[in-house]
């Protein structure tokens, strides 16, 4: 298969990639130019369907999809709305997709979480980015591998089981970071603050958040799916989505695992911090006679006892000293009684 060498710009008209599905055994690679062309085509052969992908940073690409692309009024709309959340939605016979997936330098960030638009026709895949996401680009490297795709539909598909795995792998990197500072806190070495297990947890339930399928809207898809979907590409979209929903629910067993990460540290902190104090408390304790007996003998007043005795000062200690161990054995009996 002949594939032209992509990276992660795009051309003037803001495409990406662009592949031409069903046209012989190859997947073909086509331009801006060669898809206009395609798309203007009176007839095409049976099976036929176009992937195109457009970087939304580039401001040409909306005008080129405006100019050259019949697409659902509610494709724009969701490029544009607030909502993120991932779900698959039936617009004007037009499946239209929110996916939200992480950046290739994903580093457990909220901010390494971005978006990804789709439009899914019988004949035409429209997807749009605004930065570089793994699953699209995992996507792309099957295709140009030669790994056979029949339908857009499959297409699709394909693209959640690959954020899927994405999202696998992101789990087994948190749960490593987990499983190590676990092992550190059984040691009784924790080098970790709370903090950072706090930033880790909130990574996940953002991605959680914005990566669980919307149910509803997916519901009525595979209730009623448009005409043009085969039943073995509906059967394979619901089996997606229950793969899905089991890496989401291992993601939440990993937050509970965090959260009580999370509740053994700082119960370990707040026993540290009690017998700081209670350390604090002892030595205020033994010191007190000692305070009260010298604060009593520096006062510059007449009439001071033993002022003029010559074992006047050995009087004193043994005074200090006798007051000192009384004090210490109350302590450590009261201790021993709790």
């Amino acid at each position: 298969m002949e594939v032209a060498d992509i990276n992660y710009g795009s051309d003037p008209s803001g495409l990406v990639w662009g592949f031409l599905f069903g046209s012989g055994a190859q997947v073909l690679a086509l331009d801006s130019a060669a898809a206009r062309d395609w798309i203007r085509q009176p007839e095409r052969r049976p099976g036929e369907f176009i992937w195109l992908h457009f970087n939304l940073s580039n401001a040409a690409s909306e005008k080129w999809l405006t100019s050259h692309v019949s697409l659902a009024e509610e494709f724009y709309e969701t490029l544009h709305q607030g909502s993120r959340s991932t779900r698959i939605e039936l617009a004007e016979n037009t499946l239209i997709a929110v996916v939200n997936d992480v950046l290739h330098n994903f580093s457990f960030e909220a901010s390494d979480i971005s978006t990804l638009w789709l439009s899914v026709t019988e004949r035409i895949v429209i997807s749009a980015r605004r930065a570089p996401l793994r699953s699209i680009e995992r996507l792309r490297q099957a295709v140009k591998n030669g790994e056979p795709i029949r339908s857009p539909v499959e297409l699709l598909i394909h693209l959640l089981r690959d954020q899927a795995d994405v999202l696998v792998n992101i789990v087994r990197d948190a749960v490593a970071r987990v499983d190590d500072i676990e092992d550190k806190l059984l040691a009784g070495r924790v080098m970790h603050k709370r903090e950072d297990l706090g930033a880790l947890r909130r990574v996940l339930v953002r991605l959680q958040r914005l990566m669980a399928p919307e149910p509803a809207a997916l519901f009525r898809l595979l209730l009623r799916p448009p005409v043009w979907i085969a039943e073995l590409d509906t059967q394979e979209l619901r089996q997606s989505t229950e793969e899905f929903s089991v890496v989401l629910s291992d993601m939440s067993s990993l937050q509970e695992r965090i959260k009580l990460l999370q509740e053994e540290i700082a119960a370990r902190v707040n026993e540290q911090n009690n017998r700081s104090l209670f350390v604090l408390t002892i030595v205020t304790v033994l010191a007190l006679p000692i305070n009260i007996i010298a604060g009593m003998l520096g006062m510059n007043v007449g009439g001071i006892p033993l002022a003029q005795h010559p074992h006047g000062f050995l009087i004193i200690a043994v005074i200090v000293v006798t007051f000192t161990i009384v004090a210490g054995w109350v302590v450590v009996r009261l201790q021993r009684n709790r």
